[in-house]
């Protein structure tokens, strides 16, 4: 795909714990292509045109509700002859974090009844008309200027979403948001594990794939293979420690996942030119 994806993130999260938009605007300022961490529930109002979600392309109009899940590229690309009277095309999108659902999960007992069970959809979806109008109801409920009227209505806006059977798939992730969202996995996998031994086995089964085909996917991936990512992440740890702290050289050896100090010396070297002690004299003296 040629066209350049942008990443967005959603805005003040601090005082807000989801994002709700009546969007009036020239079809022009309309976002491209482009891709985000949270769901996004957009109602079309005015306007109508081609919807790209993952690997799908669709037409919309007035009147269609979709669900984009986080992470997948998409956009919505108004036709320019879809505008009202002041040259506008008009929605309702409300936007949040798959972290918001998992608190109301816990902190809610009625939201976790309504939503026990659910598969959260990897898909895009659209929805078919009576889901579409009960969505539409809801998003157009949440047009209050008080915040958390507007909560309320979040709130039972989830189970209505997350359990609406009458809907078609919008779109797939495309091979690269996949490989992307897998090495996020692997990434994180690797953080929480890196101090001790992670087996070939152990992140091919955290990756759903078997031994071979991960050591062929992670070097064609990464450049590198499985066990030279997992030793660069040990030793770039290793510096930050020798940066931030005044444990001993041998300590940190072992708190990077090395179990051996030679060795640890010897790749520390070949990885940044100079010896983990002469590393931090560097950092001490400037």
């Amino acid at each position: 795909m040629d066209e350049t994806i942008t990443p967005y993130e959603l805005p003040d999260t601090t005082n807000h714990s989801f994002f709700f938009l009546e969007v009036r605007i020239p079809p022009a300022v309309e976002a491209k292509l482009h891709r985000h961490d949270a769901w996004e529930l957009l109602c079309v109002i005015r306007g109508y045109g081609k919807r790209t979600a993952g690997d799908t392309v669709q037409t919309f109009t007035a009147g269609d509700v979709a669900l984009i899940p986080p992470g997948m590229i998409h956009r919505w690309a108004f036709a320019p002859d879809s505008i009202d009277a002041d040259g506008h095309v008009h929605y309702l999108m409300v936007a949040f974090s798959h972290g918001f659902v998992e608190r109301c999960l816990e902190m809610f007992p009625e939201v976790r009844n309504r939503l026990r069970d659910v598969s959260f959809p990897p898909h895009a979806l659209h929805f078919m008309a009576k889901s579409a109008a009960t969505l539409r109801n809801r998003l157009l409920r949440m047009r209050v200027p008080d915040e958390l009227e507007r909560l309320c209505e979040m709130l039972r806006l989830l189970p209505e979403l997350f359990t609406a059977a009458d809907h078609s798939l919008a779109g797939k992730p495309m091979r690269i948001e996949r490989d992307v969202q897998r090495m996020q996995q692997i990434c994180t996998y690797v953080m929480l594990h890196y101090t001790h031994p992670i087996s070939l086995n152990d992140i091919a089964a955290e990756a759903g794939m078997n031994r071979s085909a991960f050591c062929s996917w992670f070097k064609r991936c990464k450049g590198m293979t499985f066990s030279q990512f997992v030793r660069q992440y040990r030793l770039h740890t290793a510096c930050e420690l020798l940066k931030s702290s005044d444990k001993h050289i041998s300590e940190i050896c072992y708190l990077v996942g090395f179990n051996d100090l030679p060795h640890f010396v010897r790749a520390f070297k070949q990885h940044m030119g100079v010896s983990p002690s002469r590393y931090r004299e560097q950092l001490t003296h400037g």
